[in-house]
């Protein structure tokens, strides 16, 4: 379970905040929040229940809190209660913020109340305690000795954090210093570095907090075992001989994917006569679930339903439950059904363990054979024989320079895998990694043509052929590489050369950038999404002072691969061409019995049919012709298709349809065809409810032809668009 947190905010909203300063555009407010609303954004996107946090507002312009009475605790309002933040509830919190018409208000009363409601929260149970405010520093300050030792009591007794990130703070380390600072200002920065050193805490300036703002945070999980249970090695069963250690197996590395994407749809006011709220919309399927949090979005719940065949019913087709269907598997053009009892006994019955079959040494291992990312074995932790004997085998491995090889079982009646397990000493720990091994069935043998020689028929090696670099380009380009090295082009803290990019500082732009744009959609509804952090980007380009000195060898690199412009190509293929005669002048075509009028496209061969008889054709109703052949085998196909397994066929044809009138510039004779299987699909007549296959053609992108990709094209970008629309 994931460690438990409390953290409050304390943000300055005072009269000065509103100030712009050290020639920055913006407010040092809206400074600041940039960083409130980037740490509040991460916390919200865990979606952790065990992740709370509060905000106090300081130098508001009323008063909210449970010490109101008292005169050191005005001006400062609890913003939000120490809770699990939600996105309604961060959209409530984001109208609460906003610059106040006073300076008055006491950073230090602030603290007491953000002890007091981690104290009141957490009373004394095991949490995570921190207090961060953010302040300019410009504010009057109640520093009595008395009242600051009991603070910081305080927050040593409970092991609280606090951190104070100042707007424009002096900072030696990080390199800033205000010029023409006030006094007061100055006064206050000294009071807040001595609470915190007494408290242990941290204090700095918010311009290096929100430059590593761009610095990926990598989230830390707690691993979960995923076998626990006995390595042996020989049968325990039968020899007492065989050895048996208790192990415990954790993953090692993890595959991290990007946000998925929910569906949600506007809610619409039930008074409004509208019953969509309620009923099913979009698509068949996609139906409203409730939501009792009064958002104007709504979740959207796929439902399915299953047909049979039956010509009694009405429409040719009966609904039938999902427990009244036997399970089936597809075998060729073929649906082969199964019963749960024969099922039953094609599964192979097992037990979990973990037991080695064998032993290979390290040079009889590609590293090409590891099928998935890697784990780690340990010797149960409370048992130390067991840590002693796996250390033995580890060093035994490691000594004979050997890798095992072990049938894996995690779990009962789960199929077995084959794992490698390799020996991994450090200084503080040692351990089994394992990766996962492929089966004789998994691996698949080719034979591609050498790189460096060309093999004629009669088994002749010709070393020197214009598919082959000659040794000049393979000089150039050996220069060129090595002149783009940029596994020393970086510098250390010292100076020296070192590796331009790190793994520790490569972070993948996928993952980082949507969780960029998320976090800041959250709370900027509509304003645009700031560009992608300068670290997600810095290694996207090579050095420019790298590709500068490497302009030469690049430049020697072209004329030895003689690189030349490809002439644009042509759009159209025009009608009524010029075509090469026979010197003997006489028609092949003729003499081989072949009459274009007559030539159809068949379904086995409609591709390369609807190709030759379009390049054939000399007038508009021949390229009508062959669409509407085309066309008709394409619609057939769909109706005819069990389930989705001719859509993939289906789908080919269609962009071989777009492709090829796009370049006979006939785009409308695509953008017919388009609309009426449209209209087919949504009337329901290739075959029942085809909308699956409309979401295939979508997601292909192959809709109708719009001027932008074709200017004889009648259709625009817009109408282009609505088209994908089933209203």
């Amino acid at each position: 379970m994931a460690e438990k947190e409390a953290t409050v905010y304390v943000v300055d909203l005072g009269l000065s905040m509103g100030a712009k300063n050290s020639g920055r555009d913006t407010s040092d407010l809206d400074f600041a929040m940039t960083y409130i609303w980037d740490k509040i954004t991460s916390t919200v996107a865990l979606e952790r229940k065990t992740a709370t946090l509060g905000v106090v507002g300081l130098r508001t312009d009323g008063t909210a809190n449970e010490l109101q009475g008292e005169d050191s605790f005005d001006h400062i309002s609890v913003l939000q209660e120490i809770s699990n933040i939600l996105l309604p509830d961060l959209k409530q919190l984001h109208g609460k913020v906003g610059l106040s018409n006073t300076d008055g208000g006491d950073a230090i009363s602030a603290i007491v109340i953000a002890i007091q409601m981690i104290t009141k929260y957490c009373k004394k149970l095991k949490y995570k305690r921190k207090i961060v405010l953010v302040t300019d520093g410009r504010g009057p300050l109640d520093a009595d000795p008395d009242s600051v030792k009991e603070i910081t009591n305080k927050i040593k007794e409970d092991n609280m954090e606090l951190v104070i990130i100042g707007v424009d703070f002096d900072d030696p380390e990080f390199g800033f210093k205000e010029e023409g600072k006030d006094p007061h200002k100055a006064q206050n920065e000294q009071i807040f570095a001595d609470l915190v050193e007494k408290c242990g805490g941290i204090i700095g300036t918010l311009q290096q907090a929100v430059e590593e703002l761009g610095m990926p945070r990598l989230k830390a999980t707690r691993p979960v075992p995923s076998y626990k249970g006995m390595l042996t090695l020989g049968n325990p069963e039968e020899y007492d001989s065989a050895a048996c250690i208790d192990v415990e197996r954790y993953p090692r590395t993890m595959v991290r994917r990007p946000l998925s994407a929910s569906q949600y749809v506007q809610r619409q006011d039930p008074t409004d006569g509208s019953t969509q709220s309620t009923r099913t919309f979009v698509a068949d399927g996609d139906i409203e679930m409730p939501d009792a949090d009064g958002n104007d979005l709504t979740g959207v719940k796929h439902s399915r339903t299953y047909q049979v065949l039956d010509e009694a019913a009405a429409g040719g087709k009966r609904d039938v439950e999902r427990d009244d269907l036997a399970k089936g598997y597809e075998y060729g053009r073929t649906a082969v059904h199964i019963n749960e009892t024969d099922e039953n006994v094609t599964k192979l019955e097992t037990q979990a363990g973990l037991e080695i079959v064998g032993f290979i040494p390290w040079a009889n291992y590609d590293r090409f054979m590891s099928m998935t990312v890697s784990s780690f074995l340990i010797g149960q932790k409370t048992n130390s024989k067991a840590i002693m004997a796996l250390s033995s085998l580890i060093h035994a491995l490691f000594e004979l320079e050997s890798y095992a090889v072990a049938r894996l079982v995690s779990k009962a009646d789960k199929a077995p895998v084959i794992v490698l397990l390799a020996p991994s000493i450090e200084v503080d720990y040692e351990c089994l990694l394992d990766v996962q091994l492929p089966f004789t069935e998994d691996v698949r043998s080719y034979k591609f043509p050498p790189l460096d020689r060309v093999v004629t028929i009669s088994g002749k090696v010709i070393k020197e052929h214009r598919n082959l670099p000659n040794e000049a380009l393979s000089s150039a380009m050996s220069k060129y590489v090595d002149q783009m090295d940029l596994s020393t082009f970086g510098r250390d803290d010292d100076g020296r050369p070192s590796e331009y990019m790190p793994l520790t500082e490569t972070f993948s732009p996928v993952l980082h950038r949507i969780d960029q744009a998320v976090r800041w959609r959250a709370i900027h509804s509509t304003e645009p999404v700031p560009p992608p952090y300068e670290i997600l980007t810095r290694y996207s380009n090579p050095p420019e002072e790298l590709v500068r000195q490497s302009k030469k060898r690049l430049e020697k690199l072209v004329a030895a691969a003689q690189v030349k412009k490809v002439p644009p190509k042509v759009q159209g293929r025009r009608r009524n061409r010029n075509e090469v005669k026979p010197l003997s002048g006489l028609n092949i075509e003729a003499l081989l019995g072949g009459d274009k009028k007559k030539a159809r496209i068949t379904s086995q061969n409609a591709i390369p049919d609807f190709k030759r008889l379009i390049d054939t054709a000399d007038t508009i109703e021949g390229i009508r012709d062959a669409a509407q052949q085309l066309g008709s085998i394409i619609e057939a196909r769909i109706k005819d298709s069990f389930g989705d397994i001719a859509y993939s066929r289906a789908l080919e044809e269609i962009e071989t349809l777009r492709e090829e009138l796009m370049e006979m510039e006939e785009p409308g004779v695509y953008n017919d065809f388009a609309k009426d299987l449209k209209r087919k699909l949504l009337s329901e007549e290739l075959g029942g409810n085809r909308k699956d296959f409309w979401w295939e053609y979508r997601k292909s992108k192959l809709g109708l032809i719009d001027q932008k990709a074709a200017a004889t094209s009648d259709i625009s970008e817009g109408d282009a668009k609505s088209f994908w629309s089933l209203t």
